[in-house]
């Protein structure tokens, strides 16, 4: 895999020419920049910046975004920074305009056919993964999310129901199911006509950890992709997930760190 080429693949379909991330969500064209605009569940932020804003062009186009999003009413909107975006310094300008970064995370990308193998080879002994494909297994999901990062899954909740609802050929969801408890989930979102699919989540309660689980449903998503004509996986990873990854065969194209704008109250 040739790491210049498909990152300028990655950037050209997924980020300047990107769709929508959910049905009730907006891309939008905004001078040297290509946005989301979506509902108070959405995610809603900055996707792309032409290679050629400068300074000035970066400062006024902050400006802009502030504003645009400010008079939206979003609670905050995110300006998704990659390593190799420019100007070099559009991270400092942007902590300068009131956004703080989010801890960065590593963008890795892996060819399909490397890492797909036959449904169900790698899980532990009594462990069944589960598609979701209702309400009933979006909660079950959303279930395992809050066991596994000790967080609140209301969000991911309202995004697998609206995605099953409105477009549920461009998406896969996970539970793994063990003794009647779900003990793990993952997703996939299919981005249709660009090569790319996503893996997100894969997050496992603490008893469940270091038996395979991960790379199982790494594995089981790849298949999927490899059965509907995906060439790459594509993952946001943190500093937990990345190693794993690479270990599984995943390169690094860079990294990319959420800078948030959060109006003052």
């Amino acid at each position: 895999m040739r790491t210049d080429e498909v990152r300028d693949l990655y950037d050209r379909t997924m980020r300047e020419h990107a769709r929508p991330e959910g049905p009730g969500a907006e891309v939008e064209r905004a001078g040297p920049l290509v946005r989301q605009v979506g509902g108070p569940d959405d995610w809603n932020g900055i996707v792309w910046s032409d290679p050629e804003l400068d300074a000035a062009g970066a400062d006024a186009a902050i400006r802009a975004q502030i504003g645009h999003y400010t008079a939206l009413g979003h609670g905050e909107f995110e300006w998704k920074l990659y390593s190799h975006d420019r100007p070099a310094d559009l991270g400092d300008r942007l902590r300068a305009a009131g956004f703080a970064p989010d801890p960065p995370e590593t963008l890795l990308v892996a060819p399909v056919e490397a890492l797909a193998d036959p449904p169900g080879a790698g899980l532990p002994e009594g462990v069944t993964l589960r598609p979701v494909t209702d309400a009933a297994g979006a909660e079950l999901m959303a279930l395992a999310h809050e066991r596994a990062f000790g967080t609140d899954a209301g969000r991911l909740r309202h995004q697998v129901l609206t995605r099953l609802e409105r477009a549920p050929d461009d998406f896969v969801a996970l539970v793994a199911m063990a003794g009647g408890e779900p003990v793990s989930s993952a997703r996939m979102e299919l981005y249709p006509g660009t090569g790319f699919a996503g893996l997100w989540g894969g997050g496992t309660v603490a008893e469940w950890r270091g038996r395979g689980l991960y790379r199982a449903l790494v594995a089981h998503r790849a298949a999927v992709a490899a059965e509907r004509g995906y060439r790459y996986l594509q993952v946001d990873a943190t500093d937990m997930s990345a190693p794993i990854l690479v270990r599984l065969g995943f390169t690094a194209l860079g990294t990319t760190t959420p800078y948030v704008y959060r109006p003052a109250r």
